[in-house]
């Protein structure tokens, strides 16, 4: 699984510019191998379609990854006779492979694939992509389980994605609806900073991307599609899928262990309102008080157990204090993980010194309850000694949280450490701030790709033309 991310942090979503001139809008790519049959009506159909209806400018790239047929023959024919179709060829198989090396290249700011056969209806490629140049969304899919979709394929299928779909949600906690349907955009500044973190480069690559997405909090946009089955298709549904079910594993344990940098993908999105300082209110108090009561009620069940266990062979006062004690421990353990968002080992001797610092104030404040109670009855009932320690303690619990946020974990930045650094990756050090360095982002190198025109292989360079809803279809006036 890789680790590295892009060492740049992304702007602000913004509505792309009407008219740029000399670089498409769009960038379509079609991975292909061995299509020869179907990649001619493939791309004059999309081709015929974006000039009278895509408002923007546009580019269709035939990706060959390998092929041994006649595809790449026609590819270079369809990019001599089409000025907005340019032709790439990689000699290594796979359709992520195909997609990452080329979107990686390009120099549109959206760039969308869909697959060779076209069965999805082409009506829903303005939808997929205008959340996209309106600075809307990060991604965007084309779902065939949309209540509003209409799906024509066979019940084997239908299962096998519903199936795929259901493991998806229960392993990896995904909330899109459709990981396969192949119709997908992305904006080539979250392209540069998402790509590196995908490892597939087969069919699962699409799944990964979305799960890490969504993992980063970027925002994925759904478009509902009409879509008919190919029963031609030359996709090994067996292969696929155990490759698929391979690929869930891999990403589900790297999530689990946390070897995914993901956190810098996160907060350069910032314009999110909930990202925002508003003035007189902290920032993350409220999911810093839904995690603190959450916590505090588990440990709070913890202490009343350990308090009846301890109270069987020991008094009342030794039961509170052990009690008290090792529940503090785990209280601070999870208060600093789940809470406050503290990761690795950094400062965490520090921090349960100071937890119990805080524990000893509400011990204090326990043990003073106790010893009123006994003051005032000689000999409680056990469940008036319970009752008074949970009043005693949901004092202490405020306390608890006030010292945790202002003295023990305090919000420097963000309120997030990662082995002793911030979130963003700067360092802690006493109470200044290192930044870090950021090296320069890399670029893929253009050898990588064989172009069959004269344009350079990375940044295509051919005419592009802006076609307005009206015109009729550029192919014919030329």
């Amino acid at each position: 699984m890789r680790t590295d991310s892009s060492p740049d942090t992304l702007p602000a979503r913004e509505h792309l510019p009407a008219g740029n001139a000399g670089t498409p809008v769009l960038d379509v790519v079609i991975p292909v191998y061995n299509e020869e049959k179907d990649l001619q009506p493939c791309v004059l159909r999309l081709h015929e379609h974006l000039a009278r209806t895509f408002p923007y400018t546009f580019r269709i790239t035939i990706a060959d990854n390998a092929s041994t047929d006649t595809t790449p023959r026609v590819a270079a024919r369809l990019a001599a006779e089409l000025p907005e179709v340019t032709s790439f060829r990689l000699e290594q198989k796979g359709r992520g492979r195909a997609l990452r090396t080329v979107w990686s290249g390009s120099d549109a700011p959206v760039l969308a694939y869909m697959d060779v056969d076209l069965s999805t209806d082409l009506n829903a490629l303005l939808p997929l992509v205008a959340p996209l140049i309106s600075g809307h969304s990060d991604l965007a899919i084309g779902s065939r389980l949309a209540r509003s979709s209409r799906v024509v394929r066979g019940t084997k299928r239908e299962f096998i994605s519903r199936a795929y779909n259901l493991i998806l949600r229960g392993s990896l906690q995904a909330r899109f609806s459709d990981a396969q349907c192949g119709f997908k955009a992305i904006r080539r500044d979250v392209a540069q900073a998402l790509l590196p973190l995908v490892e597939d480069t087969g069919w699962f690559f699409d799944t990964e991307m979305l799960v890490l997405a969504e993992r980063a909090g970027l925002r994925i946009h759904e478009v509902p599609v009409d879509w008919v089955d190919d029963p031609n298709s030359t996709v090994h549904i067996v292969k696929t899928a155990t490759d698929d079910l391979k690929g869930v594993w891999r990403v589900g344990k790297a999530l689990a262990t946390g070897s995914l940098a993901l956190d810098r993908l996160a907060r350069p999105f910032g314009d999110d309102p909930r990202d925002r300082e508003i003035q007189d209110v902290p920032r993350g108090l409220a999911r810093q008080l839904l995690g603190f009561c959450v916590v505090g009620g588990l440990s709070t069940l913890f202490y009343l157990l350990l308090y009846s266990g301890f109270r069987a062979f020991s008094g009342a006062q030794i039961a509170n204090a052990l009690a008290l004690l090792v529940s503090a421990i785990a209280n601070t353990a999870a208060n600093r993980r789940l809470t406050f968002g503290v990761r690795g080992r950094g400062g965490v001797i520090k921090h349960q010194a100071q937890g119990l610092v805080v524990f000893g104030i509400g011990l204090a404040l326990t043990s003073g309850s106790l010893a009123a109670l006994h003051a005032a009855t000689s000999a409680p009932a056990h469940s008036t000694e319970l009752a008074v320690l949970v009043a005693a303690n949901l004092a202490a619990t405020v306390l608890r949280f006030l010292l945790f946020r202002a003295w023990v974990f305090p919000d420097r930045r963000d309120g997030s450490f990662v082995d002793g650094s911030f979130v963003d990756g700067s360092l802690a050090t006493g109470s200044t701030v290192v930044a870090p360095h950021r090296p320069a982002p890399h670029r893929p190198a253009p050898h990588q790709l064989v172009s069959h025109r004269p344009a350079p292989p990375v940044h295509v360079t051919a005419a592009t033309v802006t076609v307005r809803p009206h015109d009729q279809d550029s192919r014919n006036a030329r």
